[in-house]
């Protein structure tokens, strides 16, 4: 009987047609099975082929150990092996899958669709995400900016695009910026639309800097410019913001045509200086923080946005700043007094020893004029001796008020520095902050007995000290001084004073004119010996001692044009 006589049998011909497809399986192909049994080692699977399939049990486990299949599943299957020595076919579940999901990938590749997947791991020059199978995501296409710690996107779940599928190789290659650029351009071109100075908008930080913070309005970035985040001292942005931080900002500027925005926090709020002098008034005294410090001086924050200026100047009644720092630090907390407001300028001026009272009033009543004090020599000058009286308080005794004698030249002569010295006070200036201080006036005044010492008429030895052309000045003792005219010299006439006389050469003189109050006494040579009545000599030009009385003298009708 031809086999064509048993085609016509409906029920032969399902057999045959069954018994055909299991001739049909063909390794490297995806088929349909049906589950029959799980067991130690591996899962039974009828393909519909005359042997069964073993598919190896772990490619069923889950992470805490359980199995994922029963008897009567319905999975797709990977043909490894028609049959192995058992009779079975290999089969794979794992790679029907990953098959699966290369085709998908595939498709949405070429129809341009996002996948989905999840970021696993840091890899050199990206992140890897599983999107079924393994693929590259570049780390210049994780977001619109660069950015700095990768790993923070790790256990995040994406939509991606694929811009780069190679199944041959297994290479596929993601990127999360082309999707974000295309919602972003979505989103710009509604903000642009709405978009208006003097409006407050809703925006999240998206990037610090130095100069500022630049704000996501929706598609468009704007700039908070540091300047325009508070008014408060803000040395930078980082102190306020942080990325991924939602804040309401104002529309400062806006330039349509170049896409820029300008923005304003600080502009949501009243300026603190409308109502400073409601706030504060000078003579005020008011607590701030050191903020700042500059050469002239240190600026405190007295509130949000308000600061004061304490100049140098008015750190300390006694003491000589240098630089603020050696008195105040960043950060100190200080207590100042008022001392002027501008409320246009945005200016406060403070003092700082005005908290105190000033030692300079308080002086006139703990050493009054006449009084004897005692301190240590700090500074020597060519015009006199600091000495210290109190903390930061110095008194100077000029070169004139050291000694009585004209032979101090300079006060080194006689002083140096840490020398224990005791004066007279003579003149306080509290507002000039001067302490006049005298050392010859603990003893008393040698022309005040001059009188008793130098009679007129009597006869002394001195030395010569000084040679002028009309005269010479005579030492008598180490504070007595006269005049010796150079007519007083001899009896004949001296033409030139230099034949006649010596520095430092010993002469002897006779009084002829004493004026104790105008510290000056007439000396003669050619009188020494003459016992006649010396008043009949009466010669005004005796009379002056001192270099500018004779001076003053001799000069006093010119005019110096």
């Amino acid at each position: 009987m031809a086999i064509t006589d048993f085609a016509l049998d409906p029920e032969f011909e399902a057999e045959f047609l069954e018994w055909e497809k299991t001739q049909n399986v063909i390794e490297g192909e995806i088929v349909r099975g049906t589950v029959l049994s799980v067991n130690k080692d591996f899962v039974i699977v009828d393909i519909k082929y005359k042997s069964e399939g073993q598919i190896p049990v772990a490619e069923f486990a889950e992470h805490d150990g359980t199995l994922s299949v029963h008897p009567g599943d319905e999975i797709d299957v990977y043909v490894e092996n028609r049959e192995n020595e058992n009779g079975l076919v290999e089969l794979s579940k794992e790679k029907a899958d990953r098959l699966k999901i290369w085709d998908e990938i595939a498709d949405a590749c070429e129809k341009e669709e996002l996948v989905e997947g999840v970021i696993t791991g840091r890899v050199k020059g990206g992140l890897t995400v599983d999107i079924g199978v393994k693929a590259f995501l570049p780390g210049s296409q994780v977001d619109l900016r660069p950015v700095r710690n990768l790993e923070k996107y790790i256990g995040q779940r994406f939509h991606f695009k694929v811009i780069k599928f190679n199944k041959k190789r297994g290479n596929i290659v993601l990127s999360r910026r082309a999707l974000l650029e295309k919602q972003r351009e979505a989103l710009k071109s509604q903000t642009l639309g709405k978009l208006e100075v003097g409006m407050v908008v809703d925006g999240i930080v998206k990037n610090i800097t130095d100069y500022g913070a630049f704000i996501d309005l929706g598609g468009i970035d704007g700039l908070l410019h540091i300047t325009d985040m508070s008014y408060a001292r803000v040395n930078h942005p980082s102190e306020l913001f942080e990325v991924g931080q939602e804040v309401k900002v104002k529309v400062l500027k806006y330039d349509a045509d170049r896409e820029r925005v300008s923005l304003g926090l600080k502009q949501n709020f009243e300026d603190p200086w409308m109502s400073i002098e409601v706030k504060y008034h000078i003579g005020q005294r008011v607590k701030g923080k050191v903020v700042s410090l500059a050469d002239y001086g240190a600026f405190i924050e007295l509130e949000g946005g308000v600061e004061g200026l304490i100049h140098i100047s008015e750190m300390s009644w006694t003491k000589r700043v240098k630089h603020p720092s050696k008195v105040l630090s960043i950060g100190d907390d200080v207590e100042a007094v008022i001392l002027e407001i501008d409320s246009k300028g945005k200016r406060i001026s403070l003092g700082m020893k005005q908290i105190e009272q000033n030692p300079w009033d308080v002086l006139m009543h703990t050493y009054p004029v006449g009084s004897k004090v005692k301190g240590t020599v700090r500074n020597i000058t060519n015009f006199g001796v600091f000495i210290g009286i109190e903390d930061g308080i110095d008194g100077l005794c000029h070169v004139t008020d050291l000694s009585w004698s004209s032979k101090v030249k300079h006060p080194q002569d006689i002083f140096k520095k840490g020398d224990e010295v005791e004066a007279v006070v003579l003149a306080i200036d509290p507002e000039k902050e001067r302490f006049s201080l005298g050392i010859k006036q603990l003893q008393t005044d040698p022309w005040s007995e001059v009188g008793r010492r130098y009679g007129r008429g009597s006869t002394h030895e001195g030395k010569v000290a000084k040679l002028l052309d009309f005269g010479a000045i005579v030492e008598l003792d180490d504070c007595i001084e006269g005049f010796l005219h150079i007519s007083e010299i001899a009896e004949e006439k001296v033409e030139n004073i230099h034949n006649a006389l010596k520095e430092g050469q010993t002469v002897k003189v006779k009084i002829i004119s004493v004026i104790p109050e105008e510290r000056k006494l007439g000396l003669s040579i050619k009188r020494v010996g003459n016992d006649d009545d010396d008043s009949s000599f009466e010669n005004p030009v005796a009379g002056p001692t001192t270099i500018g009385d004779l001076v003053k003298e001799k000069f006093g009708n010119l005019r110096l044009n």
